[in-house]
């Protein structure tokens, strides 16, 4: 299986730069699975494809104001981290700019020396481990000192912050969004479970697999880069009980539904865990936790492609792509919405 498979032509001005006002107004492609039909919509219709009794399951990621600017004791030369997990206590693995200027011990001073970073491990393509040294709390440190870490795709500044944030954030640890969940407003969420749909929240902080295109010509030699999940007892006793009624499981982003379906091949159910996972899902993967999946638009000869592609099958998901470009729905993080049911 190639990566070139999964390439199509994207128009730059389809990919969205900003967030729309209102959340869910965003345009909605409904694709479905099994006969390829496609219906659009927009957003705030997903309650309608929605049944009393499935379950919504929602990625509760915090994204961490993880971009930080600084600069190299003694020499002041400029250096850029973007912090993708914590490996242990204070020690966080960065994607770091520019890299060759960082060795072994190397320190970086980020806002006059209230939060320094050395280095204690080199890693491959940008990669660095540094241990953190300030006083206080860190995520207030970075809350002052960092920036949202955007994707590289987007140009323009982000004028609220919390609009790369979903309405329900809640565990601090991802460096960039889980981009299908930004559709839902509180509103929304609100009546979906009036109508008598289950909604659970899982957590997976969002890292390096983001920011890196698929490099390979094969796709099954593509390496994941891991991140950490988690899932709580009653998050795993509610869709264990659906599973056993044979209630519909609707994963909201690849992120819940690589979540999700880690848990399952490991243990043959849903239970109170945590983990890093570098599941790489693809065509010929055989789900076995999720039926339906709420998700955005993504980059060509993208691991996510790959990902709708294994649910949908290919062929439905480029004539879906196809038919969203000639519709000029917007792409990627802050793009419009697709459910394949």
């Amino acid at each position: 299986m190639r990566t070139d498979d999964f390439d199509f032509e994207l128009p730059e001005n389809l990919i969205a730069q900003t967030p729309l006002e209102n959340r869910d107004s965003s345009k909605l492609l409904i694709l479905d699975k099994n006969t390829g039909d496609i219906v659009h919509s927009h957003f705030h219709n997903i309650i309608d494809e929605l049944s009393s009794g499935d379950i919504l399951v929602l990625n509760d990621t915090k994204v961490m104001p993880a971009r930080i600017f600084g600069v190299k004791e003694k020499t002041e030369a400029a250096i850029e981290l973007l912090m993708l997990k914590e490996v242990e206590k204070d020690t966080w693995e960065c994607l770091t700019k520019p890299a060759k200027r960082v060795k072994l011990d190397t320190i970086i001073s980020f806002g006059d020396g209230r939060l320094k970073a050395r280095c204690i491990r080199i890693g491959e393509e940008g990669i660095r481990v540094f241990k953190l040294e300030y006083t206080g709390i860190l995520y207030e440190i970075l809350d002052v000192l960092g920036e949202m870490p955007l994707p590289p795709y987007i140009h323009k500044k982000l004028q609220d912050k919390d609009r790369y944030q979903t309405v329900y954030a809640k565990n601090m640890g991802s460096a960039a969004a889980p981009t299908a969940g930004l559709h839902f407003t509180r509103n929304l969420l609100y009546q979906i479970e009036q109508k008598g749909i289950q909604v659970v929240y899982i957590t997976l902080h969002v890292g390096l697999g983001t920011f890196r295109p698929v490099s390979v010509e094969d796709v099954t030699t593509h390496h994941m880069h891991s991140e950490f999940y988690m899932m709580s007892k009653e998050s795993a006793d509610i869709l264990n009980t659906a599973k056993r009624e044979h209630r519909r499981i609707v994963a909201v982003g690849t992120t819940s539904t690589r979540t999700l379906e880690t848990i399952m091949n490991l243990y043959g159910e849903f239970k109170e865990c945590s983990g890093w996972t570098d599941i790489f899902i693809y065509p010929g993967y055989s789900f076995k936790a999720i039926d339906a999946l709420v998700t955005n638009f993504h980059l060509p000869k993208s691991t996510l492609v790959m990902l709708v592609s294994a649910l949908a099958g290919k062929e439905n998901i480029m004539r879906a792509y196809h038919e969203a470009i000639k519709n000029e729905y917007r792409f990627f993080s802050f793009g419009d919405s697709m459910l394949i049911k």
